[in-house]
């Protein structure tokens, strides 16, 4: 999501394509104002990818966001609940035949305040019964949606907290057939959201469950989108370039893996080098079997390294040639050209 004011045209234009060439492909702006709507108009001349409108509390800025061009609408039923309202942002996004995300968040779902504690507003509502209100929200939503003939629907169910979000997609999935975009709701700073984003939108995709996903960090967008593309090459759902497999180190490493780590890895940003697996591993424990079923890899020993690729042992180098060697090998995979001479010979 874009984290400018969108009615700061040049701003949100300059975010989104540092997005874009993160490799983010949905693009999230916020809609707080009529400025901001009309504003879509200009930045959708000026980006590439598809961009989603986000609503809240005024359903006529879904409308205004709808004709100045927006790809989508997010509605937050917490904020958005009439149903004529609904009806009309519905029937917008009809005609324009663009879709409506259904965006239950637990921070602004309404509640049903629990007998036990009347009184006590949000916090009256017992944490086992969250994820099934969530649902229930959702679904009510659903129905309105439908009764107004608009199909065109994807939800989300996103908590702060891992394991509820979990339960609230699960028990939707069980009950609707409508895509789902996976997200934890304020994760919280890049350290801690991480691990939150990572643990809980990846079990849902491991059971099959979402198809679009969204890490929320409190830092850079382009930090999130690292984040969900890592998350989506980590469980093998796609590919977005080099993987590098490395070793923590220990008392055995006698290289200073982590600079020969750090410098792989810009270099290979730079350049943009095609998916391939990589392992640099620090010693003789693991390092030449992790080498041995990389593309590239090297085991490190005193000073020195030994390249593998594809299986096979190919020479042994100085520890201050290891990222260069590594570098020219994948080179070759790159463009097979640059090999020199019958059979391969350098």
């Amino acid at each position: 999501m874009a984290k400018t004011d969108t009615r700061d045209v040049l701003a949100t234009v300059r975010q989104i394509r540092e997005l874009e060439k993160a490799g983010c492909e949905i693009v999230r702006v916020a809609v707080k104002d009529f400025q901001a709507a009309s504003a879509i108009k200009k930045i959708k001349k000026k980006i590439k990818i598809p961009l989603v409108a986000d609503i809240h509390f005024d359903y006529r800025l879904a409308i205004e966001a709808v004709e100045n061009g927006a790809d989508k609408i997010r509605l937050n039923p917490g904020n958005i609940h009439k149903e004529e309202q609904i009806r009309a942002v519905a029937m917008a996004a009809k005609r324009r035949k663009i879709p409506i995300r259904v965006g239950i968040n637990s921070g602004s779902v309404r509640f049903q305040v629990s007998p036990y504690r009347r009184g006590t507003g949000q916090a009256g509502v017992r944490k086992k019964d969250l994820a099934g209100l969530m649902v229930k929200a959702a679904l009510n939503y659903i129905k309105i949606l439908e009764k107004a003939r608009f199909y065109d629907i994807i939800v989300s169910l996103k908590a702060s907290d891992v394991l509820t979000t979990i339960d609230a997609y699960r028990k939707f999935a069980k009950s609707s057939r409508y895509p789902l975009h996976l997200g934890i709701t304020a994760a919280g700073p890049v350290s801690t959201g991480l691990v939150k984003s990572s643990i809980g939108i990846g079990a849902l995709l491991l059971e099959s469950i979402g198809d679009t996903i969204r890490v929320s960090l409190t830092g850079h967008p382009c930090e999130e989108v690292v984040a969900a593309k890592n998350i989506l090459q980590a469980l093998n759902l796609r590919n977005f370039g080099p993987e590098i497999i490395s070793c923590p180190t220990c008392g055995r490493c006698q290289v200073d893996l982590q600079g020969i780590v750090a410098r792989l890895g810009s270099r290979l940003e730079a350049r943009g080098s095609r998916n391939v697996k990589i392992a640099v591993m620090g010693c003789e424990v693991n390092g030449p079997g992790e080498a041995k079923d990389a593309d590239i890899g090297v085991a490190c020993g005193r000073k020195s390294g030994v390249i593998f690729k594809k299986g096979r042992i190919l020479y042994r180098i100085k520890e201050k040639e290891i990222v260069t060697k590594l570098l020219r090998e994948i080179r070759t995979m790159d463009d097979p050209s640059t090999l020199l001479g019958a059979g391969g010979r350098r």
